[in-house]
């Protein structure tokens, strides 16, 4: 009986030891956790509040006037809130996105996603058919906007709309002499 005793006291204090490491781990993981919650939400609001910035300002280039503006709505927890955004071109009244025409929630979108990507910008920037839903009067004030970033950025833009190429530098396409041969043409244009 003292063996067997002395063999479950060894085996307990082991188990005891196994259980003050594991609530030791516990409390480390959930500093651990807090602590990158707590650096997570710091740099979430300031990424955000700069591209806030950039939205008011790029949202009233784009519509030559206007007030657009971001804004995070829900729970009070900055990494589970919604964003909204509130857009309210030159001469409208309302602040929805869904009484605006395609073309405006369009701009809207485009002067977020400059937003974004001006919050950390690269000096090559590739857009596929952001215009296609755009106007004339539109696509004036989108390649407007390119011409005012293209000092510090190349824009690469892949479209069909002719307003659009008319505003670039330099023009690639693919065209199709013969049946299924394609040929790249190149066009520069001068500034």
């Amino acid at each position: 009986v003292k063996d067997e005793h002395d063999a479950e006291s060894e085996r307990l204090e082991l188990l005891e030891e196994q259980k003050a490491d594991l609530i030791e781990s516990e409390e480390n993981l959930r500093e651990t956790i807090q602590t990158i919650d707590r650096e997570a939400r710091k740099l979430f609001i300031e990424t955000f509040d700069q591209i806030k910035v950039n939205f008011e300002k790029l949202f009233s280039m784009f519509f030559e006037g206007g007030k657009g503006s971001l804004t995070l709505i829900g729970d009070p927890d900055p990494l589970e809130a919604d964003i909204a955004i509130h857009a309210q071109p030159p001469g409208k009244k309302n602040s929805s996105l869904r009484v605006l025409s395609a073309g405006e929630k369009s701009l809207t979108a485009i002067a977020l996603l400059f937003s974004i990507y001006q919050y950390k910008p690269s000096p090559y920037c590739i857009l596929d058919e952001v215009d296609a839903p755009l106007d004339d009067v539109n696509i004036r004030k989108f390649t407007k906007v390119l011409e005012a970033f293209a000092d510090e950025t190349q824009f690469i833009v892949v479209t069909h709309n002719k307003l659009t190429m008319e505003a670039a530098n330099y023009l690639f396409g693919v065209t199709m002499e013969q049946k299924g041969v394609s040929k790249l043409v190149s066009v520069k244009f001068d500034a």
